[in-house]
């Protein structure tokens, strides 16, 4: 027998067990403090969305019915006339929340961040977001009283001699409800991006020659870009895919893509599987906007520090 020869176990002569075992201990550490995130977002985010990408690909499918077959019927049929229509109104509600919120929201968030006095400024901060602590179904009820023929505009109209006019079932109703609903969150984040401003940039502006308007488009906006496609996005996905106000305020000619999903699952309508692919197309138009902020929001932040 030759004393020699070690019998080969396979890992070499310098395997370190606790080397390997400090190693794996350093990989499982960050899966153990995202594990509980990471489960809650499976459970509650990815499995649905798997679930409703399987049940949109069944054409007809209604509640109690067995899967036959799979297919595309469901997503041929939103390219109907009537659902093309839904889709691009739906878009058009947000994107016109949106630059309303921004034109409004702007002013706003750049007085409480520069102009107004630092002792006021959490108080008047809390005072404009004080809406958000209430429901947003009151809020909206609230617009009806305001909207309604017979609500308190109408009666301010007529006791000055003007002539009246209700809002109530149309566009701009629905603009105005989803504006009110969403400013807050666009000032919010303005706020945030504009009290980091260099003003110095401003300073050094203006010793150049700079009027305040010059200033503001090359010096402030630049500053403030990514805030402004932050509070843009934000705007836009959460009034995209609102439900509460269209329904309320823009009555049967004001039909969203929201509505149409409820009509499909909760509604007279049943078809579970045209409502999972309209619902696929909401997830997948809120997708492309948050994959453009991510390429284009912000890609030099550090180009003022």
């Amino acid at each position: 027998m030759n004393k020699g020869v070690e019998p080969s176990v396979g890992f070499g002569k310098n395997f370190n067990v606790a080397a390997v075992q400090q190693k794996l201990r350093a990989a499982m550490a960050p899966l153990g403090l995202l594990g509980p995130a990471g489960l809650w977002l499976v459970l509650l985010m990815v499995l649905p969305t798997l679930l409703i990408t399987e049940l949109s690909l069944v054409p007809g499918l209604r509640p109690g019915e067995a899967i036959e077959g799979y297919g595309l019927l469901n997503y041929l049929r939103i390219l109907e006339p009537t659902y093309l229509q839904v889709l691009r109104r739906s878009a058009t509600f947000a994107t016109g929340t949106t630059l309303l919120c921004l034109v409004l929201g702007f002013p706003v968030a750049y007085w409480l961040a520069l102009m107004a006095p630092k002792r006021w400024q959490n108080l008047l901060l809390v005072l404009f977001i004080l809406p958000l602590w209430t429901s947003s179904l009151l809020r909206t009820y609230a617009w009806i009283t305001l909207l309604r023929p017979s609500g308190v505009i109408n009666l301010v109209l007529s006791t000055l001699g003007l002539p009246t006019q209700s809002l109530m079932n149309t566009s701009w109703a629905v603009y105005i409800g989803m504006t009110y609903s969403f400013l807050p969150y666009m000032v919010l984040i303005l706020y945030a991006s504009l009290e980091r401003l260099d003003l110095r940039l401003l300073e050094a502006a203006a010793d150049l020659g700079a009027n305040p308007r010059t200033a503001f488009w090359r010096v402030t906006v630049p500053q403030t870009l990514p805030g402004i496609a932050a509070g843009c996005l934000l705007v836009f996905v959460t009034s995209l895919g609102d439900f509460v106000v269209p329904t309320l305020l823009g009555g049967p000619s004001s039909m969203t893509i929201s509505r149409l999903i409820y009509n499909q699952f909760l509604g007279v309508a049943r078809n579970w599987g045209f409502g999972s692919a309209l619902s696929m197309v909401l997830i997948l138009m809120v997708s492309v906007a948050i994959a453009l902020l991510l390429k284009y929001g912000d890609r030099n932040p550090d180009i003022y520090s």
